[in-house]
């Protein structure tokens, strides 16, 4: 459960505030599938940034599985992160000189886990995410539905309760951005919670449920039809299409 009250975020200049967040409130359900849509320049980042813990807000109160996030230590914030919390953003932010392998065995090692249970995480994600057979290239070696692909992977491999997922498709083709979007929508049907912001309405209709954030302001958009049941997703067997 994703639980904000009155959450506001200014940023402060010697002359001037901007009021990135504005009150907002919003709860997420586990398992749900939360499209936050917006133009640019609404909040949309800095509302993932805070949500993502990171970022502090000014006021207000946020709890995350649980957990008042404004009462914890900078180190514990940082723990709930790499534990709870899988991040997709736009440009893919993988390390260029890193192979697919070792880019999502990067955040696992941050959480010092032993090297037999990383192996086993990441041959898994490979495999759901359908991009095994490229884990020893570097990102300039692959498309862009590639990257996209392995920055999914790495997101997925430390078994978050909560997927970030940020413009994943924005730099994408139609067709690619779709396959992105089923594989978030299997991601989702698997048990986790996905909040992905767009500015596609098309996009946002695939989730189950839709909010406007303008000028720092949310409001409800209503609920959408959730996705068509999909059959035994096994993380061996919930592979996408390879031609992405």
């Amino acid at each position: 459960m994703l639980r904000m009250r009155s959450v506001t975020k200014i940023y402060r200049t010697d002359v001037i505030e901007t009021h990135a967040l504005r009150e907002v409130s919003l709860e997420v359900s586990a398992g749900e599938f939360v499209a936050i849509m917006g133009p640019s320049g609404s909040g949309k980042t800095t509302f993932l940034n805070v949500a993502g813990l990171l970022e502090p807000f000014d006021s207000g109160t946020y709890e995350l599985d649980g957990a008042d996030v404004s009462r914890l230590s900078d180190r514990t914030r940082a723990r709930l992160r790499n534990e709870k919390i899988g991040f997709i953003f736009q440009s893919f932010n993988l390390i260029p000189d890193l192979n697919v392998y070792d880019n999502i065995d990067v955040p696992l090692r941050y959480r010092r886990m032993p090297a037999a249970q990383r192996h086993q995480r990441i041959t898994i994600a490979l495999e759901l995410v359908g991009i095994t057979s490229r884990m020893k290239h570097i990102p300039a070696q692959l498309s862009g539905g590639q990257q996209q692909r392995v920055a999914i992977a790495r997101a997925i491999a430390g078994e978050p309760a909560f997927l970030l997922a940020d413009e994943p498709t924005g730099n994408l083709d139609s067709a690619t951005a779709g396959q992105v979007m089923d594989l978030l929508e299997r991601i989702n049907r698997m048990g986790t919670t996905v909040i992905m912001v767009t500015h596609d309405p098309e996009l946002a209709r695939r989730a189950n449920r839709g909010v406007h954030l303008i000028d720092g302001q949310l409001s409800d958009a209503g609920s959408h039809s959730p996705p068509a049941a999909s059959p035994d997703l096994g993380a061996a067997g919930a592979r996408a299409s390879p031609g992405l």
